[in-house]
């Protein structure tokens, strides 16, 4: 669903301004309108945060709304930094005093209604100085400098910041994450170097700026393996899903000066996919790896050690189980029949495809694929002559999850993809033929579990608790090894993701011993900074009695 249809559906903002700059393509318009658009729809949540019956549904509005913020908040802090500490303790006492239902109803504390307003005064009226004006002052730079600062025509230094509108949160509901050591038993503890593998495909630390200062790591397109299909970036992307990661985004002196986002693929079975790239130009994940953090996000050399590590973690990934599925790629008995009639549609030769079949190119034993690139028309050529309209074949497991299709998104559903084939290809389908084979596509690409469960106790915080800690497991290896480098490293990520998700805890009693754990894991680099290995140690060793004290309430 787009933003601006999730908008029309879910929102009072009113997004004809917005619409009517686009039409215009009009960039200070369509600063303005997007930058007010973002502020009503804080206001919009703080209202249902105040109007809420229970604290639950209060929590949920302000962490929307302070989410939202966050499309603002780095611009304040750089032009602003008072104002950016009065709102972010407004924030905390929106926090605090929403109030808390208990456990079955003992233990409930009462909202603070005096101090939730005071509180959401001191953001509204920020809001309405800077972001909620009637005509902004004209600006070089698109950025969501208050407005306040850009007409006393301070100089400021912005930090990198995305454009209004942009969303790289995780999607919800979350993919599931199926890796194979977990299915074999096996604790990723024990497994040093995929652990701290996993922590790289966490850290934006690795990449370059913008990326690293935005916090996007590989987990943000590729959401525990598979996709986002929500991430969006005005500009990089031309919809939800999509990205285009060699334009001037992120790393101006690898933009090819094509504007062609693609569509984010899924990374399961990673180990059975290649070759890498939608166009499939590279055979080596470890090449196509490097060129991702090296030349897509302008990142620093990676060590051969991250480039190991993050390999082993990676070709850990496998596809969802799925029960109507043979290890070889045929239905089960679980399959429904309009799904077996399209399996025979599946398999069967046709003059449209030069007497082959679908099953052809996406070989049912082989994980549906052939490792190979074909052009199948789905790109118009560059120009005329040109032979770059090969993409790399797809998987078709797990693929009813991963709408929209194509390299670019733009079948929206596995119907339209099989009428697509049907009619470019010329293959001659009834209507019931189509619907036969979409039931096929749709129950080879299903799955038995395909996203994370949550509940009040095993949360989403729980997990990320889970794997951080087991992140920081990668210490006991490190530190023998005095490796100050790849520790420090480590430090940084999971004390800033540790800090950053208990904001997310729905135990809120349980916050600052998770804010003190944070704290502890820094002081660890800070001892290796100051090759300080007896401290190091000691405040590791301490860390692990503390997380282990702490972990039935970190939820």
């Amino acid at each position: 669903m787009g933003a601006l249809t999730w908008l029309a559906e879910t929102s009072n903002a009113n997004t004809s301004s917005l619409m009517d700059a686009l039409a215009r393509e009009d960039r200070q318009s369509l600063f303005a309108a997007a930058t007010r658009l973002i502020a009503l729809r804080i206001e919009e949540e703080l209202d249902r945060a105040l109007d809420a019956d229970d604290p639950a549904s209060a929590q949920q509005a302000v962490r929307t709304a302070r989410e939202l913020y966050r499309a603002f908040a780095d611009a304040v802090a750089a032009a602003d930094p008072e104002a950016s500490r009065r709102i972010g303790l407004a924030w905390l006492e929106l926090n605090s005093s929403l109030g808390s239902a208990g456990v079955l109803g003992a233990g409930a504390i009462p909202a603070e209604r005096e101090t939730m307003n005071a509180a959401r005064s001191v953001i509204s009226d920020y809001l309405a100085d800077n972001y909620l004006v009637d005509d902004f002052a004209p600006r070089l730079q698109l950025s969501p400098l208050p407005e306040t600062a850009i007409a006393g025509g301070r100089d400021v230094e912005m930090p990198p910041s995305l454009p209004p509108g942009s969303d790289i949160f995780d999607q919800d509901p979350l993919p599931l994450l199926v890796l194979n050591f977990e299915e074999q038993g096996i604790d990723e503890t024990n497994l040093p170097l995929v652990a701290y593998g996993d922590m790289l495909f966490d850290s934006a630390r690795i990449f370059g700026s913008p990326a690293r200062d935005l916090g996007i790591a590989c987990s943000t397109c590729h959401n525990r393996s598979d996709v986002n299909q929500r991430l969006f970036i005005p500009g990089a992307s031309h919809q939800p899903g999509a990205i285009d990661v060699d334009g001037s985004f992120f790393n101006p002196i690898f933009n090819d000066r094509r504007d062609d986002p693609l569509d984010i693929p899924s990374l399961r079975g990673l180990r059975f996919t290649g070759p890498y790239g939608r166009d499939g130009r590279f055979a080596s994940l470890r090449d196509f790896t490097r060129n991702v953090i090296v030349n897509e996000f302008g990142g620093a050399e990676p060590t051969p050690f991250m480039l190991d590590a993050l390999l082993a973690y990676m070709l850990e990934f496998d596809f969802l189980p799925n029960s109507m599925l043979t290890a070889e790629g045929t239905l089960t008995d679980e399959a429904l029949d309009a799904a077996r009639r399209g399996e025979e549609i599946f398999n069967r030769p046709l003059a449209g495809l030069g007497d082959r079949s679908c099953a052809s190119c996406h070989v049912p034993d082989g994980n549906f694929l052939d490792r190979q690139a074909h052009d199948i028309g789905a790109a118009g050529p560059a120009y005329e002559g040109a032979r770059a309209g090969a993409f790399d074949t797809p998987t078709l497991l797990g693929t009813a999850y991963t709408a929209p299709y194509f390299h670019d998104g733009s079948l929206p559903t596995l119907a339209a993809v099989v009428d697509w084939f049907d009619e470019t290809k010329s293959l001659g389908l009834a209507d019931a033929e189509r619907s036969d084979l979409t039931a096929y596509l749709e129950a080879v690409g299903s799955a038995d579990e395909p996203y994370e469960t949550f509940d009040a106790e095993n949360t989403s915080f729980r997990l990320a608790f889970s794997e951080l800690t087991t992140f920081a497991s990668t210490l006991d290896t490190l530190l023998p090894r005095r490796d100050a480098e790849h520790i420090l490293l480590l430090a940084e990520t999971v004390v800033a993701d540790l800090s950053a998700d208990a904001s997310r805890m729905s135990n809120l009693a349980g916050r600052p011993e998770v804010y003190a754990l944070a704290g502890r894991l820094a002081q660890v680099g800070a001892a290796v900074r100051e090759e300080d290995w007896q401290t190091a140690e000691a405040h590791w060793d301490a860390f692990k009695v503390e997380a282990e004290t702490i972990q039935e309430r970190a939820f």
